[in-house]
């Protein structure tokens, strides 16, 4: 099936090595749960997940970068596998720790660099990204600049939206889908 994004949005994601994300809104649909004791939880979708582990498994660095800090958010990215250096929670200035991520992941260039976010203090890393995105309910301000406007919400799909995109407008989302077939085989023999 031919996809349906413009040729020059197709060739700006092809040399993407880096994704930044930001986490309220994206990673979550938003919503902040909250107790006597302060935050209490955030609800992450597994789809988003797995899409930022085969990013990772097909050599594509992500990061993160969020305004807010939580031991929940922490607690996840721990176990999708993020490596520290590429974590910034509790950001003040997005475009710096952006710059930071570039260089801890091998100095992606700007054109190298692909960011999600979803509302106005996401702006000025996706102005600066060579591909951006932001989850089909972001802020109006934020959708009308960005490359790709999900079909999906945040915290709803839109993370494994793009991290398919750049995988098989790189021409890995083929072979990853296969190595997970022969999973398959493996555990239940050859049919």
């Amino acid at each position: 099936m031919p996809s349906r994004l413009p040729s020059d949005v197709r060739q700006r994601l092809q040399p993407i090595r880096l994704l930044v994300l930001d986490v309220d809104g994206v990673l979550t649909d938003g919503s902040l749960i909250y107790g006597s004791e302060g935050e209490i939880g955030k609800s992450f979708n597994v789809r988003d997940g797995l899409g930022i582990r085969l990013l990772m498994e097909a050599g594509i660095a992500v990061g993160i970068i969020s305004g807010r800090s939580s031991e929940g958010v922490a607690f996840r990215l721990k176990e999708l596998g993020l490596a520290e250096d590429m974590v910034v929670l509790g950001s003040r200035n997005k475009l710096e720790d952006l710059a930071r991520l570039q260089k801890n992941s091998d100095s992606a260039e700007d054109r190298e660099t692909a960011v999600i976010g979803d509302d106005l203090p996401d702006l000025p890393m996706i102005l600066r990204a060579g591909f951006s995105a932001c989850p089909g309910d972001a802020a109006p301000d934020v959708a009308a600049v960005c490359d790709l406007v999900c079909g999906a919400d945040g915290g709803r799909g839109a993370v494994r939206e793009v991290a398919e995109l750049i995988l098989k407008s790189q021409h890995r989302w083929s072979e990853l889908v296969r190595g997970w077939m022969a999973l398959d085989s493996v555990a239940h023999g050859d049919r």
